[in-house]
């Protein structure tokens, strides 16, 4: 067995993406708004690699890598200079992640629901400071490969 074996709605979400990140204080005011190319890929038994592409109206770049490890038993762990966390598959179109950024009390959990027919996904992020929720972030996105 193996990482696209163990989890096929993991490997639905291979390709490329685009959308808009959308993030949100506490009371619903707008904080940030970028846009996203995501390419996710799994290599081999074991490996998942998503790199993230952020770009922002005012010309600002950043690029991300999160390099992923298959923990067996359907899920999958990332640990990168910034963030240490773990996702795995709730049901058929559901995705469970859960990360914390070093040296930080910041906690996030996220939710990516697949559409259907692969086309489109939603995710939600839930920003955790000392057990009270600080942010959230909206992310609508769309295959793009």
């Amino acid at each position: 067995m193996g990482l696209r074996s163990d989890m096929p709605l993991l490997a639905r979400h291979e390709g490329e993406w685009e959308g808009e990140y959308l993030h949100l204080g506490r009371d619903g005011e707008l904080l940030d708004r970028h846009r996203v190319r995501m390419t996710c890929a799994i290599l081999g038994d074991a490996t998942y690699h998503q790199t993230n592409r952020y770009t922002w109206d005012d010309g600002r770049e950043e690029v991300h890598e999160f390099p992923g490890t298959y923990l067996g038993g359907g899920r999958c762990g990332f640990d990168t200079e910034r963030l240490k966390g773990e996702f795995r598959e709730l049901d058929d179109s559901t995705i469970y992640l859960t990360w914390r950024f070093k040296g930080q009390g910041l906690s996030l959990f996220e939710l990516i629901v697949l559409s259907e027919d692969g086309k489109s996904r939603s995710r939600v992020w839930q920003w955790i400071e000392d057990g009270v929720c600080v942010r959230r972030t909206l992310i609508d996105e769309r295959r793009a490969g």
